[in-house]
Parts: structure tokens; sequence; C-alpha cells
């Protein structure tokens, strides 16, 4: 299976020039990325073991469709976690996104996450999320685990963001997210109620028209006595270099 996840990530680069010489009319544009970071924290749960990770990805869009790639390899073992081996690709996602604009006022993405795990059962995802195009940037998203959840399988996240520019080539990126679990059992865990918050503070630092660096920093803290059952109060920080063309 990830034998085939590095090969999509190679027809993803590849295509880019055969979509451009056949569709001249198409524009397509896209990115790629990769960065390291000193644990890997998704939705407020360490699934590293504490342990740093390379985490790397490409997307490529035409129009209003965006297909992109994305892996966490894990760089050092994890001594109180089996199964966390340095040198391992851990997780390996394909995302297809469609996103349009409805008005000036709203932009709305709608999609699949397709999650390729070691050692566990993969599983899919939908999400739709809607962002309203005003001060802070209002993003609400709900997203729907219609494979390997047994129950409701819903997960719904609400946040804010502002960017400052400190100076031509630099800028500060500030977010706060609040998220909901409605029973994602798969992922998350079989309860309903507020799940986490997290806290973010980010800098992008253009190097070339092309070529940018962007450390960050994140905060998460569980938020229900269910919540803080599952998860602990983490910080994650990291850098990330990005390439577009």
């Amino acid at each position: 299976m990830k034998k085939w996840s590095v090969l999509l990530a190679a027809l993803i680069v590849l295509g880019a020039g055969m979509v451009t010489t056949s569709f001249a009319a198409v524009t397509v544009e896209g990115d790629v990325y990769a960065g390291v970071f000193d644990k890997y924290l998704w939705r407020g749960f360490d699934l590293s073991g504490g342990q740093p990770v390379l985490q790397g990805g490409a997307d490529l869009s035409a129009g209003n469709f965006t297909l992109s790639y994305w892996s966490n390899w894990q760089l050092k073992s994890s001594s109180d976690h089996v199964g966390i081996n340095s040198g391992e690709v851990t997780e390996t996602d394909i995302i297809v996104d469609y996103s349009f604009d409805v008005g000036e006022m709203l932009s709305v993405s709608v999609g699949d996450i397709w999650y390729q795990l070691e050692g566990a059962e993969d599983t899919n995802e939908l999400y739709l999320a809607a962002t309203v195009n005003t001060l802070l940037s209002p993003t609400f998203a709900i997203y729907y685990d219609w494979d390997a959840a047994e129950e409701e399988g819903l997960y719904f996240t609400a946040d804010i963001s502002h960017s400052i520019d400190l100076m031509e080539e630099l800028s500060l990126n500030l977010g706060a997210l609040v998220a909901y679990n409605m029973h994602s059992d798969y992922a998350v865990g079989d309860y309903a109620g507020l799940h986490n918050y997290e806290l973010s503070l980010g800098l992008d630092y253009v190097l070339t028209d092309q070529l940018s660096v962007s450390p960050s920093f994140v905060y998460s803290s569980g938020i229900s006595s269910a919540a803080k059952d599952a998860i602990d109060s983490e910080m994650l920080a990291g850098v990330n270099l990005t390439f577009t063309f």
C-alpha cells in the first residue's frame, strides 16, 4: 500500500507537466513541502510517542479541484509505545478537494480524506468547510467518517485566524480552534462533547518567489472530561519548507 502511495506522489508531480502540455487552456498550479516537527499531533493526540517526525506532501490544483498527498515519517522510535519505529511511514493521506466561492463573502470546500495507516485499519472522512471572508476569517468544518466509524462518526471544528505583515518578506500568523466530537469512535472517541482547543502561532518568511520557510508553534488541550481522559495538554513545534510551482 505504501509503495502505491509513493507512486501516486510521483504521478502528481509528473501529471503537472502532462496536463499542462495536453490541455493548454487549463491552468495547473501546485506545491511541494516538507517539515520537521517534535511530534505528530492530530486532534490533540500525540501519534508519534513524543518523538520527532518528518512530514511532507504535494498539492496539484486545476480549476476548483485539488489532489493532495501527505505522509508522516517517524524519525525516532518510541520506547513507551510499541509499534512506533524509526524510519517507518506511519500514515499517508490522499485528499480530493473541490473549492468554490459563494458570492464575495463565503468560500466553501468539500472533499474526501483517505487515511492509510500503518498497523491500523484505513479509513475515509468526507468533509465540508465554509469560511466567511471577513475579519479573522471564521471557518466552520464538519468531518464524517463514513468508513471505519461504527457510531455517528462526526467531528466539528470552528476556528479563526489572522495574518500580520511584519515586513515585505515576513508575516506573522495567529490562530485559534475549538473542536466538538460526536461519536467519531474510530479516530477520536465514542462520546459526544467538546474535544479540544488549539492556539497556534507561526511565521512565513519568503526566501524567493517560489520558496518559503515557516516555523510554527501549537498548544492543544482537552476541554470536556471525556476528552481530558483521552488526550493530554500538548505543545508542538516545527519548521516547514514549501516550494510552489
